[in-house]
């Protein structure tokens, strides 16, 4: 499938400083989802492939899925790590091929920006399958606060800044099954396509202070 081009600033106002949506307002808005090409990694053998392809990009959407939990203390370790560049989609099923070196070498590189709501925390949790020091990501919430935005939500800034609506229907689904669902899939994609496409539309509002909030990489001696 072929990835449609976001609105144009034609389509959506060039002024970040809105007022927040209401519930009916969002929902006025059309639903739309990831359509490029989404690569589902599996096996160990197959991470290496995809890092080289995601390596030759400079701006990546970045997500993970955790299985929801139900009860107070309850906890789960990240099940999936989606990457979104400007071509494709990877969908890495962390149960199966797990944080790789060469999967933690791309989430280490200062020079490839990782963008995503609220980053720090699941990195934190990445974290706790396997060390590593994240350096290139950007919270786009956190820039759509400084921008003046009212919404610092994914869904709310898709709708604010980009024009449409993200489903949330596979959100609290089982995301540690063995096998992904295609809606699952789908809006695994989705989401880290959205973060992306944020940060892009955030750089041509407030030029300059994009690459000012990137997490840069450790100082070197």
């Amino acid at each position: 499938m072929t990835e449609r081009n976001p609105p144009s600033d034609s389509d959506v106002s060039s002024d970040a400083t809105r007022p927040r949506m209401t519930k009916e307002q969002i929902n006025a808005h059309p639903m739309r989802r990831y359509e490029g090409p989404i690569h589902v990694i599996r096996k160990p053998e197959h991470i290496e492939q995809a890092v080289a392809q995601l390596e030759k990009e400079t701006v990546l959407g970045f997500d993970t899925e955790t299985r929801p939990t139900f009860r107070v203390g309850q906890s789960y370790p990240p099940a999936v790590l989606q990457l979104v560049g400007e071509h494709a989609a990877y969908i890495f099923q962390l149960r199966h091929c797990r944080l790789s070196p060469p999967l933690l070498g791309l989430l280490a590189n200062p020079r490839i920006v990782k963008a995503g709501v609220a980053w720090d925390r699941d990195v934190q949790e990445l974290k706790k399958l396997a060390s590593f020091t994240p350096a290139g990501f950007v919270d786009v919430g956190e820039l759509a606060r400084q921008a003046g935005c009212m919404h610092q939500g994914l869904r709310g800034l898709a709708t604010l800044l980009l024009g449409f609506r993200v489903s949330k229907s596979s959100q609290t689904s089982n995301w540690a099954n063995g096998t992904l669902t295609p809606a699952q899939i789908e809006y695994a994609a989705t989401d880290a396509w959205v973060g992306r496409e944020l940060y892009l539309k955030l750089q041509q509002l407030t030029p300059g202070r994009a690459a000012d909030s990137v997490t840069p990489g450790p100082a070197r001696v």
